[in-house]
């Protein structure tokens, strides 16, 4: 199917507007809103077809995610979370491989509803730590932070369950998890072109779709000031829980 042709106007605006959330996310609330674009692009294509735009997309933003913090990053957290990230990419590129669409789609669709549920009722902040978690949990939240980076560019939640209980200065936190999905987005590119995500078509849709990314960092840094933060993360947080359900509908 040549998706670039077939695509409607109402297509087009949607994944648009999940770039520009993206974005947003990226630059305004390091990356805390990530996992959006993929449940709503896929409302409209097909999920193989939705993680091979996003993912080129995703890697330039790492570079100047990365670059806003050069060596600002804990080098003791990234050699325990790395190794479980990669294992997590392992797992999530075999999932790809041996569902079907339909069923990928209910997965999208799962992760999703359980992340619009993290964020209403802000399930990760009523952890009460009484001590620092250890090397085994930060691999586990790190792995399964790889999987769903894997299958639906959404491995935010997870690995900051970890990240979130340790005494990281603000800037190092968020450095060290650019460095971690970097390394994670970079990982990924070998799994997809194995499995032939990357097309024409959907380098074509990227290419189209690109320019939304900056601009999304742009309104991140900038017209956020006016707008309050609350009602952006209460729509988006909205848009990710229908997109979820409506997918899981689909799926079943």
């Amino acid at each position: 199917m040549d998706y670039m042709h077939e695509m409607s106007l109402l297509a087009w605006c949607v994944c648009a507007i999940a770039i520009l959330i993206t974005g947003i996310s990226k630059s305004a609330f390091g990356g805390a809103l990530g996992g959006v674009g993929v449940p709503l692009m896929t409302l409209f294509l097909s999920p193989r077809l939705v993680v091979a735009v996003l993912l080129p997309i995703l890697c330039v933003m790492d570079v100047f995610g990365v670059k806003a913090y050069w060596k600002k990053w804990s080098v003791a957290e990234l050699k325990v979370i790395l190794p479980g990230g990669i294992v997590g990419i392992v797992l999530g590129a075999f999932a790809m491989g041996v569902f079907s669409d339909k069923h990928i789609k209910g997965m999208i669709g799962v992760i999703a509803v359980v992340f619009m549920l993290d964020r209403m009722f802000q399930l990760r902040q009523r952890l009460r730590w009484h001590h620092q978690p250890g090397k085994l949990f930060a691999r586990v939240c790190a792995m399964v932070s790889g999987v769903t980076s894997t299958v639906a560019h959404a491995g935010g939640p997870p690995i900051l369950v970890y990240l979130m209980a340790k005494d990281l200065a603000k800037e190092q936190f968020v450095a060290t998890t650019a460095v971690f999905f970097t390394v994670v987005n970079a990982g990924k590119l070998v799994p997809y072109l194995a499995l032939g995500f990357f097309t024409v078509d959907s380098l074509q849709i990227a290419a189209c779709l690109a320019i939304f990314a900056p601009l999304g960092g742009w309104m991140g840094l900038h017209v956020l000031r006016v707008i309050p933060e609350r009602y952006f993360y209460s729509l988006a947080t909205a848009l990710l829980g229908i997109s979820g359900m409506k997918l899981i509908y689909d799926a079943l």
